[in-house]
């Protein structure tokens, strides 16, 4: 086969996997919105406190913590396919569980099936890394933040299903705010027959042209220094100040007299942040360098917790801080994930993407679990001033790397197009 054809070839595998996920992401995209809008309020109805309410981010991102690396390694032995496939359907089985918590009003089934509505999350995730399995290395950055971009739609239409849910629930007999964890089943059922029908030929498989050996999460230890490890700790802390803060934002608004309408509105304006600008954000990390972005992401981080925790009873406000939270959130995210794809070879990339996933989640997880006794304690202020604490040391991680690389002591701020 000519280089050319090869070639040629190539670029059509890439584009039909990068459609592919596309559609995915769009369907489970609805899926998450539309349960993440409403698992706090599920968990303060069932238990009678706003203290547990904090618990429903916990339980999504220790399921998504919980998967990553089982999914991670599946996609080593078997591929992205059969791993990416398994994760939506954890996610409708777990969302099918919650349903039936909020009916027997059992916490602890509530519970159990959030922890496994997580396992979308991690399918979710190691999408925007299957996307870059075969990207050219100087589109990593754009390619995953178009497959990162097509959650949007799925996503910010998602909450904006409470109502609609309410009245589906009703005709069914079942509690409300269960609603939406309907859409979230049939949503994750539809993405796992997508994958599991659709995704071929498989990303990894083909990338390498061999399965890629399994190996452990302690095998990521040995690569997690200079900017892999900038990368690695930038997603996990921006993915905590987040959590953290959008965790308790919908009890936050209900407390201060906000209905399921302007919750789900706010949460939708959150996510939009979060995803809709990321084609502009992998851009930008192409071409000026991930670190840039990072920094870019860190600030906006800062502004967003300086206006959510001032709202006060001002909806406009906490509108405003949620939606900056998301647009920070994407540029660090994207970038530390482009950083983290640049900085390491197609055979060693995919343990160290699975160790990410885990820290992200436990983060995320560790910040959730917190928010509910700062916010009980302290209040919703102090959760955000607490949350801006941990913008610091990324942005010292990072220019001091700007730094070292200046210095030419460590590898370049942009990707590098050799592999």
């Amino acid at each position: 086969m000519s280089t050319t054809h090869q070639q040629t070839s190539d670029t059509a595998v890439q584009q039909r996997i990068v459609r592919v996920l596309t559609v995915v992401q769009v369907v489970g995209g609805i899926g998450n919105g539309a349960g993440i809008s409403v698992g706090a309020l599920l968990i303060k109805d069932v238990s009678g406190s706003s203290g547990w309410a904090g618990m429903a981010v916990v339980m999504l991102t220790l399921g998504a913590a919980a998967f990553a690396v089982p999914l991670t390694s599946l996609a080593a032995r078997a591929g992205r396919r059969p791993a990416l496939t398994l994760g939506w359907a954890s996610g409708a089985m777990g969302a099918a569980l919650t349903i039936a918590g909020a009916q027997t009003r059992i916490l602890a089934l509530l519970l159990v099936g959030l922890l496994l509505f997580g396992a979308s999350s991690a399918a979710n995730l190691q999408s925007r890394f299957a996307a870059v399995d075969r990207a050219e290395p100087a589109r990593v950055g754009r390619t995953l933040s178009l497959v990162v971009w097509s959650t949007t739609v799925g996503a910010v239409a998602g909450p904006n299903l409470t109502g609609p849910g309410a009245a589906v629930a009703r005709t069914l007999g079942l509690p409300d705010l269960a609603g939406p964890m309907l859409f979230s089943t049939a949503a994750f059922a539809v993405a796992a027959l997508i994958t599991f029908t659709l995704l071929r030929p498989d990303p990894l498989v083909h990338a390498s042209n061999a399965a890629t050996p399994h190996r452990g999460v302690r095998a990521a230890v040995p690569f997690l220094r200079g900017r892999t490890l900038v990368a690695v700790l930038t997603i996990a802390a921006s993915h905590a100040v987040m959590v953290a803060v959008m965790a308790l934002t919908p009890v936050h608004m209900q407390d201060h007299g906000a209905g399921l309408e302007i919750i789900g509105l706010t949460i939708s304006l959150h996510i939009a942040g979060m995803y809709a600008l990321s084609p502009v954000m992998g851009w930008a990390s192409d071409r000026w360098g991930p670190d840039r972005v990072i920094l870019t992401g860190q600030a906006i981080l800062l502004m967003a917790v300086a206006v959510a925790g001032t709202s006060g009873e001002s909806q406009v406000r906490i509108t405003i801080g949620l939606t900056l939270l998301g647009i920070g959130w994407s540029a660090s995210v994207i970038a530390g994930a482009a950083m983290l794809s640049s900085s390491l070879a197609v055979g060693d990339r995919l343990v160290v993407q699975g160790f990410s996933d885990l820290a992200m989640n436990l983060a995320g997880a560790t910040a959730g679990l917190l928010a509910g006794g700062v916010v009980a304690l302290s209040g919703f202020g102090t959760l955000n001033a607490a949350a801006a604490v941990l913008t610091l040391p990324v942005a010292a991680l990072v220019l001091t790397a700007r730094r070292t690389d200046a210095a030419g002591h460590g590898l370049p701020t942009r990707p590098s197009p050799h592999r």
